[in-house]
C-alpha cells in the first residue's frame, strides 16, 4: 500500500480513483496500519483506525459500516487497486440500485492475456448466468475449454492455437457494492469451505445464498499483488 508510484504511495492513487466516482458521497481508508492512518491524513483523505484481527477487507470494512446510517450503500474498493477506473465505480454502485433482488455488486473486464492473468492465480476469474448473476469466482481458469482443449492437446495449448477463447474468460475487478445492512449480517457468517479453500471471501457469501450482480465492463484494471504487478502499474502511469 506504501510502495510509491508516481511520487506518492499506491494507496493514495486508489484513494484519487474513489474519490472521482460521481455517486460516491465519501472515501475512507480503513486501515490497521498507523502508517498508512497517517499517510492518508497528510494528504487530506479521511482514513479511521480498524482492528488487527480481521481476516478480508469486508471484515474491516463492516466495522466502520457500524456508525452508517441506516439504508446506506457501503462500497469496498480494494486498496490494491490503483488504476479501478471511476466508471466501473459508478457502474457497481448503480447495477445495486437497479436491482432490488441483489444482495452484492460487482465488476467484471476482459482478459487478454494468457499467462498474466487466465493463468495467473492472483487474476480471479468470474462466470455469471444470463441474468448477470456471478455462478462462480475463481483463481483456476474457468469456463474451462474442454473441445479446444482436445483438439490441441490442453488447455493453454488451445488458446495459444485459438486466442479468441480469451473472450470466454472474464477478470474479477476488485471491488464490491453491499446494502449495509446486508454487509453486517454477511461478515457475521463464519468462513466457508470454498472461502478458505480460494482464499476468496465473496465465495462465503455465495455458499449463504447471496444473489451477486456483476457488471462488465470494457475498462481494465490491474490489482498489485506482486513487483511484477507494481512494475506494470508504475509503466501504464508513466507513460499516461
Amino acid at each position: 500500500m506504501l510502495c510509491e508510484i508516481a511520487g506518492k504511495p499506491l494507496i493514495l492513487h486508489t484513494m484519487e480513483r474513489a474519490r472521482m466516482a460521481k455517486l460516491v458521497d465519501r472515501v475512507i481508508v480503513a486501515t490497521d496500519s498507523q502508517e498508512i492512518f497517517d499517510v492518508v491524513k497528510a494528504a487530506g483523505g479521511e482514513a479511521m483506525m480498524t482492528s488487527t484481527e480481521h481476516q478480508s477487507g469486508s471484515d474491516r470494512i463492516a466495522e466502520v459500516t457500524e456508525a452508517m446510517p441506516s439504508g446506506s450503500l457501503i462500497v469496498n474498493v480494494q486498496g490494491d487497486e490503483p488504476l479501478i477506473s471511476p466508471e466501473t465505480i459508478d457502474a457497481a454502485i448503480q447495477a445495486l440500485i437497479d436491482d432490488a433482488d441483489a444482495d452484492i455488486s460487482t465488476a467484471s473486464e476482459p482478459i487478454s492475456n494468457l499467462w498474466d492473468e487466465v493463468l495467473n492465480f492472483n487474476v480471479v476469474k468470474v462466470v455469471v448466468d444470463h441474468r448477470g448473476y456471478a455462478l462462480y469466482f475463481s483463481r483456476s481458469p474457468m469456463p474451462f475449454p474442454r473441445e479446444a482443449a482436445l483438439r490441441h492437446g490442453g488447455p493453454n495449448e488451445a488458446i495459444e492455437a485459438e486466442p479468441e477463447i480469451l473472450k470466454n474468460f472474464r477478470k474479477h475487478t476488485g471491488i464490491y457494492v453491499y446494502r449495509r445492512e446486508y454487509l453486517l449480517e454477511f461478515t457475521k457468517m463464519p468462513p466457508s469451505p470454498l472461502e478458505q479453500i480460494e482464499m476468496l471471501e465473496q465465495l462465503r457469501a455465495m455458499e449463504n445464498g447471496a444473489k451477486i450482480r456483476v457488471v462488465h465492463m470494457s475498462e481494465s484494471s490491474i490489482a498489485v499483488d506482486t513487483q511484477e504487478d507494481l512494475d506494470r502499474v508504475r509503466e501504464l502511469i508513466a507513460n499516461s
